[in-house]
Order: structure tokens, then C-alpha cells, then sequence
């Protein structure tokens, strides 16, 4: 995708930002790296504490918003994610800090299409399933070569079965039609905690700009995490270590 030189001119985001404002932030590429492997991700104490303390001083005003499954975001983070709002499988399902739970009541039979694509993986060495509890993911960071066919067996398993796709960075997911980032954004924002107040996203994929485009529609935007590329955001960072460096100033200026 050409990159258009004002995007590459983007700010980083002020510090003031959070003050008042609410905040979504997308977990693999934006709080934690990228790792070749998905279920490799750690979360460290350091970004524990940071979250900890982000929860605290936005009082309810922080998600994380992710493709990951909430049953995924609740082993990553233990405890701690009992104390943030969470919306998964791409903005599907969602729990609020305060217990309330949303998830899908209808669900397609999911397993004809795992078995397809565990078949399809097994012939194409470096390419990883993740089965997630509203769609499956097919990771191919270990064999970039096979994208073009990795994608076009995702679209056509989802059409088959009755999916919708969602494409990544080195990644290609069916999951079950209905709900995006920014619809999330838009739903947890309509929460009291977050009512009124300006929503910011944080994310580095190209699954993040609907969250991106919904912020910007209620009063705040996007920032953008990663070698600059077209965006909707407003301002960028220019990697997971940048973003933890944004957040804990953002802390200190909150406390």
C-alpha cells in the first residue's frame, strides 16, 4: 500500500491527551510485540503495573479491545482483566469492568470449518491455527510466502460455512458475521463510566482502523502504532516499547 507522505508527518499523541477522555487499546502489535508463535505472548509485570494503574486513574474508562477471545485476554492477564472493560473476537463479545457481559446468541457450528483449515495448515509448513471461541484464525508469520493462498482459503471456507473474514498482519481469520472495533467502541462508549467523554484508540492493525474511524466520529481519534502506512488515525507511535513510554507519562500526568 503506497504511503501517503502525510501520514508519515504524523505527531506523536500530546500527553494531555487522557486527561478526561476514555481509552481502547488493542493488545498483540500495541501493548505486547508481535511474536512469531500466538499463544508465545507473555505479559510482563511491568505492563501488569502499567495497566493496573491506568485502570485506577481512568476509573472505568479504559478497554482493551482485541481479536482475541475475552476466555484468551482473562488467561493473558489473570485478575487484572476482572478490573478492566474487555472486548474480544474483534469487537463480538465484551464484559465491562462492572461484570456486565454481551456475547453473540447465535452461533454457525464452527467445527467443519476448523477441521478444513487444520487440513489445510497441515500440508503448508509454518502456518498456525488458533481456534477461538467465535472464529479461527490462520497465522502465517512463520511462512509469508503462502499469503496469497492463505487468505483466499479464509474467504473461501467463510463464505462455505457461513463466516466473515477479518485479515491481519500475517494473519487471515473467519469469525462469526457481525461486529468490528468500532462498533465496540461505539457500544462501550455509550457505558456510563465512558459517557461524554472524547474515546481514543491505540492499535497497529489494519483491524484497528474501524476503531480508529468510530473515535474520531465521537469526539476523539485514532493513534496509530508502526512504520507509517495510510491510516485514519490522527497521531502515531512508532512501536509497542513507544507506547508503554507514551502511558506511563500519561500516568504520571493523571496521578
Amino acid at each position: 500500500m503506497p504511503t501517503d507522505p502525510a501520514h508519515a508527518l504524523l505527531p506523536p499523541p500530546p500527553v494531555h491527551l487522557l486527561d478526561g477522555a476514555s481509552l481502547f487499546i488493542d493488545f498483540d502489535g500495541t501493548l505486547v510485540d508481535l511474536v512469531a508463535r500466538p499463544d508465545l505472548v507473555v505479559v510482563d509485570e511491568v505492563l501488569r503495573v502499567l495497566l493496573s494503574s491506568l485502570a485506577k486513574l481512568l476509573q472505568g474508562r479504559l478497554a482493551i479491545v482485541t481479536g482475541r477471545s475475552i476466555e484468551q485476554m482473562d488467561a493473558f492477564l489473570g485478575d487484572l482483566a476482572r478490573t478492566i472493560t474487555v472486548a474480544g473476537s474483534h469487537g463480538v463479545e465484551w464484559r465491562t469492568a462492572d461484570g456486565k457481559l454481551h456475547t453473540p446468541t447465535e452461533l454457525p457450528d464452527i467445527e467443519p470449518a476448523l477441521e478444513a483449515l487444520r487440513q489445510f495448515a497441515a500440508s503448508r509448513s509454518g502456518t498456525i491455527v488458533e481456534h477461538k471461541r467465535y472464529g479461527i484464525a490462520l497465522h502465517y508469520r512463520l511462512a509469508p510466502h503462502v499469503e496469497e493462498e492463505a487468505r483466499a482459503v479464509v474467504q473461501r471456507l467463510a463464505n462455505e460455512f457461513g463466516f466473515g473474514t477479518q485479515m491481519g498482519k500475517m494473519m487471515a481469520e473467519m469469525k462469526i458475521v457481525g461486529g468490528d472495533k468500532g462498533q465496540a467502541v461505539a457500544a462501550l462508549r455509550a457505558e456510563p463510566s465512558m459517557a461524554a467523554s472524547a474515546p481514543w484508540f491505540i492499535g497497529d492493525d489494519i483491524t484497528d482502523e474501524a476503531g480508529f474511524v468510530m473515535a474520531k466520529d465521537l469526539g476523539g481519534g485514532g493513534i496509530f502504532v508502526g512504520v507509517p502506512r495510510e491510516t485514519a488515525a490522527t497521531y502515531r507511535l512508532a512501536d509497542v516499547a513507544s507506547v508503554r513510554a507514551w502511558l506511563t507519562e500519561a500516568i504520571t500526568r493523571l496521578a
